[in-house]
């Protein structure tokens, strides 16, 4: 009997949507519509700590609040990874509904002054971990890596670049024999962190992008765009693309390298192609200069071995909390900002420089515990 020809690319389709969901589920965690994830049921004296926001930082979060709870068991940690717009809405909490309310938001793309200025209680940015924003792509038939310089990478996603065989792309591939395929890029339809770490870097390197739409968490993408919500949507639809086109999107490195997605190598400020590790997202980090208020974007970092598209990633906490409320989220995150940086390698993220986690902590000891929230 004749075999199905298509079975091999069925059971591969079969194998990343298993693999998507495993990756999504943290230990001791079930999954919650939206995309979030909420722990198991608490004792009925713990704390609860409610979060909601980035899907950037959600795979080290899980296990930061599943670890801290086994040694912690008086204290529950939710968080619905709902991205970074609507995070830093519920934590605003002007018309949110008692269910969307948060102690804590999320956001790779902080806060604007004009945002921080609505919430009475005050606002703390507290930079917690980073990582590597990368651009994976399906491409079928395309043997070893591909490399894209910044002018093409700013081509593709403006839409002006549309073949996979581009003359373009072609220059940065010698020898590669680059298919006759569509580009499709795969983008976030939700106002997103990542999708602001992605376009600040645009807005660095091209005079073009920086005229048309600046650094922003929401774009009006041209082109063939196919939209999704979430890292984890993105990242989904990139590995189920077939047919007459060859996708392409940016997505967390987390994300992408569990997947086992191509990942670009992408070239940085000094003219070098560098490929998305852990070690080549450190080096791009190790020399950001944190102001006082701990928000800083690093729009093009210097270095020959810097990975050019990094970011930090922060909780957003109120600068005011009672007093049992206050206690636990000062524990929790001066552990996250300790303990937990040592679970961000293994999980494809950056701990934090020690300048960095240093600053952190001594903003975090400045939280009012214990006052009228």
């Amino acid at each position: 009997m004749r075999r199905d020809a298509r079975r091999p690319e069925v059971l591969k389709t079969a194998f990343c949507v298993l693999a998507l969901a495993l990756l999504l589920l943290g230990p001791a965690a079930c999954s919650r519509p939206g995309g979030g994830t909420q722990q198991a049921a608490a004792p009925a004296d713990a704390t609860v700590l409610r979060g909601a926001g980035a899907t950037f930082p959600h795979i080290l979060y899980q296990q930061w609040f599943s670890t801290y709870r086994h040694d912690h068991p008086g204290t529950l940690v939710t968080y619905e990874a709902v991205g970074s717009g609507e995070g830093i809405r519920r934590f605003i909490g002007r018309g949110a509904k008692e269910e969307e309310r948060v102690d804590f938001g999320a956001s790779d793309a902080a806060m604007s002054d004009a945002d921080m200025a609505l919430v009475d209680r005050g606002v703390l940015l507290l930079p917690v971990t980073a990582g590597g924003v990368v651009l994976a792509y399906n491409l079928p038939g395309l043997p070893g890596d591909l490399k894209l310089s910044r002018t093409v990478l700013a081509g593709i996603f403006l839409g002006e670049i549309k073949s996979w065989n581009d003359p373009a792309i072609a220059r940065t591939n010698p020898g590669v024999k680059l298919p006759r395929l569509t580009i499709a890029t795969v983008v976030r339809q939700d106002k997103s962190g990542t999708t602001f770490a992605f376009t600040n870097h645009l807005n660095a390197v091209s005079e073009k992008w920086r005229a048309r739409y600046g650094a922003a968490t929401y774009v009006n993408w041209p082109g063939n765009a196919m939209r999704a919500t979430g890292n984890e949507g993105v990242a989904s639809r990139i590995s189920h693309s077939v047919g007459s086109i060859g996708s392409i999107g940016y997505v967390g490195y987390e994300f992408a390298h569990r997947l086992g997605l191509n990942l670009a190598t992408i070239e940085n400020r000094e003219g070098k192609f560098v490929k998305p590790t852990t070690e080549s997202c450190t080096k791009a980090i190790g020399n950001a200069d944190i102001p006082a208020n701990l928000r800083v974007f690093i729009a093009d970092p210097p270095g020959a071995d810097s990975y050019p598209l990094v970011t930090f990633t922060w909780i957003l906490l109120y600068k005011k909390y009672d007093a049992v409320k206050g206690a636990a989220i000062h524990d929790f995150f001066h552990w996250c900002l300790r303990e937990g940086q040592s679970y961000a390698p293994q999980m494809g993220y950056v701990p934090l420089p020690e300048g960095v986690a240093s600053k952190a902590i001594a903003a975090l000891d400045g939280v009012a515990v214990g006052e009228r929230p």
